[in-house]
């Protein structure tokens, strides 16, 4: 698919999506030889085959969100949705062991920690079943492709289960798709059989950034599309978590994270679709302590 028949597919996807959740009627879009195209039916698309085989759209079945839970786990087992994050530049290694001695008492999903202390989180876990998050690109996604697909590699080599990539926020704000795709289908490629998750760090997007970013992760084959980094602007909300699941649909995660330091908040963002939590006030959340603020 070239840099044109790209951007023709994301703005179909973009009205569609507007249209369905929205209501009214959105405008077709049109080709850019002027002619209309109706997507996202792929089959009356008229975009080259290629186009359609890899374009995802048949399977995102944008009209179906993902049904809320109607039985909300305790906060215990709320434990097991939860990504314990320690991502803070001067974490040192006694930090790093009370992470994960948190993670085993919890049995916390995974503990998320920056790609360099992935080696010696992965050997403090080591048999307890809590994997381990890498971020990548991490917190301004402004390196190349290649760089975070080498970052995303080195870090499973070194006990990585997971990858949390920042999305290229300057090539999105630019509608430069071809490179945002290319960003995230690089470290997916990268690394083959892992959880990557693609952090688009909402508080900078606009409305249609967000849905645009969505269906982009969802084409480069991305497993999650997460909020945000924690040290952006602003963090997770019910309405980006619920027009991000409403976007990617049932086949793809959504990861919320930044200002999830309750149960209460954690409720709030599993009904709204979200099936991962990104805290670093993840005791708090369990045990119904007083959270002291944080990711």
């Amino acid at each position: 698919m070239d840099d044109q028949q790209l951007d023709v597919l994301v703005d179909a996807i973009a009205e569609k999506v507007k249209a369905r959740l929205f209501g009214g009627d959105s405008p077709s879009p049109v080709r850019a030889d002027g002619r209309k195209m109706h997507a996202p039916e792929c089959a009356s698309c008229e975009l080259p085959l290629e186009g359609c085989a890899s374009c995802g759209l048949n399977p995102m079945s944008l009209s179906k969100a993902q049904a809320p839970i109607k039985d909300m786990p305790s906060a215990k087992d709320v434990a097991r949705y939860i990504d314990h994050t320690l991502l803070k530049p001067d974490a040192d290694r006694d930090l790093l062991e009370k992470l994960c001695a948190e993670a085993r008492l919890h049995n916390f999903f995974s503990v998320c920690v920056n790609s360099s202390n992935v080696r010696l989180a992965a050997s403090f876990l080591a048999g307890s079943g809590v994997k381990v998050c890498a971020v990548v690109g991490f917190p301004l996604g402004a390196g190349t492709p290649a760089a975070k697909a080498f970052e995303a590699r080195e870090a499973v080599r070194c006990g990585a289960d997971e990858i949390d990539m920042v999305m290229n926020l300057g090539a999105m704000r630019s509608k430069d798709y071809s490179l945002v795709m290319e960003d995230i289908a690089k470290v997916v490629k990268a690394v083959p059989g892992k959880t990557v998750k693609v952090i688009l760090e909402t508080g900078m997007l606009t409305q249609e950034e967000k849905i645009v970013a969505c269906s982009l992760a969802k084409v480069a084959k991305a497993t999650f599309v997460k909020t945000s980094t924690g040290f952006g602007p602003g963090g997770a909300t019910v309405e980006d978590i619920t027009l991000m699941r409403h976007i990617v649909g049932p086949d793809i995660g959504v990861k919320a994270s930044g200002g999830v330091r309750s149960y209460d908040d954690a409720k709030a963002m599993m009904t709204a679709g979200a099936n991962r939590l990104g805290c670093s006030s993840s005791v708090a959340i369990v045990t119904g302590e007083k959270a002291k603020g944080g990711y």
